[in-house]
């Protein structure tokens, strides 16, 4: 029988440093000699059964000691470097295990100083949008992802694209769509690029939306998505190459620091110009106006799906012909917000958009249906907002489905000019909300999740309040 063997040297190294001994009065404990436990202790020996037993017995150590809890401080320190400020650092997993096993108190220590780092950052980030909401401007920064300057640089300006918006209605008179734009657009690709579309199976595209081949000059679109998806992906491929000058000239105007931010913001104008063409800017700010910004209406006219005429809405801002200056937001169910965008640059500083009162989080609870509230915030400011949930591509049996939740919204003075005012307009009072619990100072409020930066926690034993962090 073979007998095992086990290399813990750093471990071992750690339990006679624990008992204040040196190599020679450990080996000598032990029977062997000083230069083999110095291997041992380098990893260049392993420690047999016979020696783990020695070690038991002359030290009453429990084994289990020397197996150690690398585990768990290793897959802290691979949270530490997947952050984009240690991007590349190191080549493989196995390197920060070695680091847990050799010193896994340097190791503890890494990952108290990474969780104080991002707790400072969001402290720092809190006080920022603080600052903001008084007028003041702050230059700080982080380390930022090509996605996060793109979506920064989007939600900071205008939701509108005139050269994108003027190309792609001269592209939509060009194709005469009638009523079936697919059909107008698959005959375009086909005689004016030799692009025929398919749809796909699920088994033979599982994980792509859509895969454009240039050798046999075919574009898939997987059945997975819906015909108004399928839509949209055909409006891109087809702006790509019709609309390649405007799109160029307004991806250069935004002055992108890399070329993965181009590429990124290059899909995005690429998806604009899509419902441009899919909801030309004239016909759709009409049809708006007349059916009083009711999106249920406006998605069934243009034959495009709720999020899609959601985020047009928000595009109508043209100088001079301009439509009610919505702003949007879309999260997950776990709170995650990745889109962001209109009334002049996504309102952070006076709206914030974290409060958890929103409709947009009780829009998960009513699937597929359109909810409408005023919200006040504290300084008196009140908007009409308007949530619902959106499902993703279709999923297979034993697939869960993604799920996420859209909400626009605009200043509460316009909510008159919509029919969503007409509801809100019968109930008594708004909602009071906050831009996040961080920056808001509203008392007694039962969704509290975190006690408010400006404030100093209320620590009196005689009483408790209604929310779970009481603030003095």
């Amino acid at each position: 029988m073979v007998e095992a063997k086990i290399f813990a040297g750093p471990r071992v190294r750690r339990v006679r440093n624990g008992l204040g001994l040196t190599q020679t009065a450990m080996a000598d404990a032990l029977s062997i000699s000083p230069s083999y436990l110095n291997l041992i202790e380098r990893n260049q020996r392993p420690l047999t059964v016979q020696l783990l037993l020695k070690l038991s017995s002359v030290y009453k150590i429990d084994l289990d000691d020397l197996q150690g809890e690398s585990g768990g401080i290793a897959s802290q320190l691979r949270e530490v470097f997947a952050d984009p400020l240690l991007a590349g650092e190191v080549p493989s997993g196995q390197e920060l295990v070695e680091v847990a096993e050799a010193a896994p108190n340097a190791a503890s220590g890494i990952t108290k100083l990474y969780r104080a780092y991002k707790e400072q950052a969001q402290r720092l980030s809190d006080l920022s949008d603080l600052l903001a909401r008084e007028g003041h401007q702050t230059t700080l920064s982080s380390a930022r992802l090509p996605i996060d300057e793109v979506r920064e640089i989007f939600e900071r300006r205008p939701a509108h694209f005139a050269q994108l918006d003027l190309a792609a209605e001269g592209f939509h008179a060009v194709l005469k769509p009638g009523d079936d734009l697919a059909q107008a657009l698959k005959s375009w690709l086909q005689k004016n690029h030799g692009i025929v579309v398919r749809s796909m199976p699920v088994h033979a595209m599982p994980n792509l939306r859509r895969r454009y081949d240039r050798h046999s000059m075919r574009l898939f679109l997987s059945e997975r998505l819906s015909p108004q998806d399928q839509l949209r992906e055909m409006a891109m491929e087809a702006c790509l190459l019709a609309l390649t000058e405007e799109i160029g000239t307004e991806l250069q105007a935004l002055a992108l620091s890399g070329e993965e931010a181009k590429r990124i913001a290059r899909f995005e104008l690429a998806r604009y110009a899509a419902h441009a063409l899919m909801m030309p800017y004239g016909a759709y700010l009409a049809a708006a106006q007349r059916a009083r910004y009711d999106i249920d209406i406006l998605r069934g006219r243009f034959n495009v799906s709720f999020e899609q005429a959601a985020n047009r809405l928000v595009t109508l801002v043209r100088p001079g012909v301009s439509g009610i200056p919505f702003f949007l937001m879309e999260i997950d169910s776990a709170g995650n917000r990745f889109r962001k965008a209109g009334a002049q640059g996504f309102p952070q500083a006076k709206f914030g958009g974290l409060c958890v009162k929103l409709n947009v989080h009780a829009a998960f609870s009513q699937p597929g249906q359109v909810l409408a509230e005023q919200v006040e915030m504290p300084d008196g400011g009140a908007y009409l907002t308007i949530a619902r949930s959106l499902d993703g591509p279709q999923a297979g049996f034993g697939e869960r489905i993604r799920r996420t939740a859209v909400m626009v919204a605009c200043d509460a003075a316009m909510a008159k000019e919509t029919v969503y005012g007409d509801v809100v307009g019968i109930k008594a009072g708004s909602i009071a909300i906050g831009p996040s619990c961080r920056l808001c100072e509203r008392q007694g409020c039962l969704s509290r999740a975190e006690a408010p930066l400006t404030r100093p926690l209320g620590l009196d034993e005689m009483v408790t309040g209604l929310s779970v962090f009481d603030f003095q």
